[in-house]
C-alpha cells in the first residue's frame, strides 16, 4: 500500500492563471518528487501549465530548484519568471 499525503502546493503568477486558483493541495505518495508533481499539474492543467511549467523553478523547504528528482515535501511552490526592474 502506498503512503497517500496531502501536497500543498501554491501558484504565483503565470502559474495561479494557468492554474485558476492560487494553491491547493494534491493527493501524492508521500515520497513524491517534483518530477510526480509537474506530470501530475500537467496532466490536470494541460498546454497553458506546459508553457509555465517549461520556465518555471519551485520552491522546497526554502530552497530555489529546478531539480525534479528532488523530493517535494509537504508543500511546494510554483514560479514562473517574474517580470521587474
Amino acid at each position: 500500500m502506498v503512503d497517500v499525503t496531502g501536497i500543498s502546493v501554491r501558484y504565483f503568477a503565470a502559474a495561479a492563471d494557468a492554474a485558476g486558483c492560487t494553491k491547493e493541495t494534491l493527493d501524492l505518495p508521500a515520497t513524491a518528487n517534483l518530477g510526480q508533481v509537474k506530470d501530475l499539474l500537467l496532466t490536470k492543467y494541460g498546454p497553458g501549465m506546459q508553457q509555465v511549467l517549461s520556465v518555471s523553478a519551485f520552491l522546497v523547504d526554502s530552497e530555489l530548484t529546478r531539480d525534479l528528482t528532488r523530493t517535494a515535501g509537504a508543500q511546494v511552490d510554483v514560479l514562473p519568471p517574474f517580470a521587474g526592474g
